[in-house]
């Protein structure tokens, strides 16, 4: 049985292996074992859709129709929930905008993978996880959005090995990359720094080259060793990615737990204090590792450093590089897919 659409969907009594293998033969797998797509699965999905056929542009590099039903199909595929279906269907959306360069991103030779920050109530309407290992296993929000808006880009775009995709190496963040922004004194939400409510639910999505662990120096007791190693991963973090080649400043991203937000807040500094400082940082010291001085700006102004608070107990932040190759991070309103 096939879907309007062509996409293979099977009865309730067909033998597990027998549909995996159809899906893979149909190359709608990411090489683990898919949610067998059944009309029960697809119209739970859907209910309450108002249009499913309606486009939203189309995915590269194949320029697929981008659909709440082509997209519903993949989260049934990834094991999402319906109430998870609009806030995949909006970063899909968001991905189109042209600063992130979406169709450089999906068929680049390196390795970027599409992050999504979940922001406001819905992430803890669905029970997101913001805390301990928000970026590994053990969410299944978490971990099917991610997943479902990877399905997309590989299912309805036809970003697939030696089709699309021709990353060299590609990285784990290319099956899943999905989290929740926490909450904290020190920084509005991003959203919110974007002009967005505190209580409107929105998506962000980023280019993300991958993931890069950073300590404080010392024993962090101050704002500057809390981040001076991150201004030294800011650094060399975009040296690496150009490979001597000049390119314009952009963002930079970075994952700050609720702990060193609270000594950074707690030394009187806000937000604008630490980008300044990031910003600003043109020469970096880490004694007896290293000396950085920078020779060109790490992103176009200080608001462009994006602290995002967000994970669990213990000091180690995350870099989060966005890729070289020219992308921008794009934010939306959660779509209401009922009017």
């Amino acid at each position: 049985m096939e879907d309007k659409d062509g996409r293979p969907l099977f009865s309730e009594s067909v033998l597990w292996e027998e549909a995996q293998a159809v899906l893979a033969e149909h190359e709608l797998d990411d090489g683990l074992p898919m949610v067998l797509p059944t009309h029960q699965r697809l119209e739970a999905m859907l209910e309450g859709v108002a249009d499913p056929a309606q486009s939203y542009g189309m995915i590269p590099p194949l320029f697929g129709n981008l659909t709440a039903a082509a997209v519903a199909y993949n989260c049934v595929l990834a094991g999402c929930r319906p109430a998870e279906l609009p806030a995949v269907l909006t970063a899909a959306e968001a991905c189109l905008e042209p600063k992130l360069n979406l169709l450089g991103v999906l068929t680049t030779t390196g390795t970027p993978a599409i992050a999504t920050v979940v922001h406001g109530p819905l992430a803890q309407d669905l029970g997101m996880n913001s805390g301990t290992n928000m970026l590994g296993p053990g969410n299944r929000a978490n971990a099917t959005m991610g997943r479902a808006i990877a399905l997309v880009m590989r299912n309805i775009g036809g970003a697939r090995a030696l089709v699309g995709d021709m990353a060299t190496m590609g990285q784990p963040g290319k099956y899943t990359f999905c989290f929740a922004e926490g909450v904290d004194a020190l920084a509005p939400s991003l959203a919110v720094r974007r002009g967005f409510n505190a209580d409107e639910s929105a998506v962000t999505v980023l280019a993300v080259s991958g993931t890069v662990e950073v300590l404080p120096v010392d024993d962090a007791d101050t704002p500057e060793t809390v981040l001076t190693a991150m201004a030294a991963a800011l650094t060399t973090g975009g040296a690496l990615a150009s490979a001597g080649r000049h390119r314009e400043p952009g963002e930079q991203f970075f994952l700050l737990p609720p702990e060193l937000a609270e000594r950074i807040r707690n030394r009187g500094w806000d937000l604008a204090r630490v980008q300044d400082f990031l910003f600003n940082a043109d020469s970096v010291s880490m004694p007896k590792v290293a000396d950085f001085t920078r020779n060109r700006p790490v992103a176009r102004s200080s608001e462009d450093i994006h602290p995002i608070i967000t994970g669990g107990a213990g000091v180690k932040m995350t870099y989060l590089p966005l890729w070289g190759g020219g992308v921008l991070s794009v934010t939306r309103a959660i779509r209401n897919l009922r009017s």
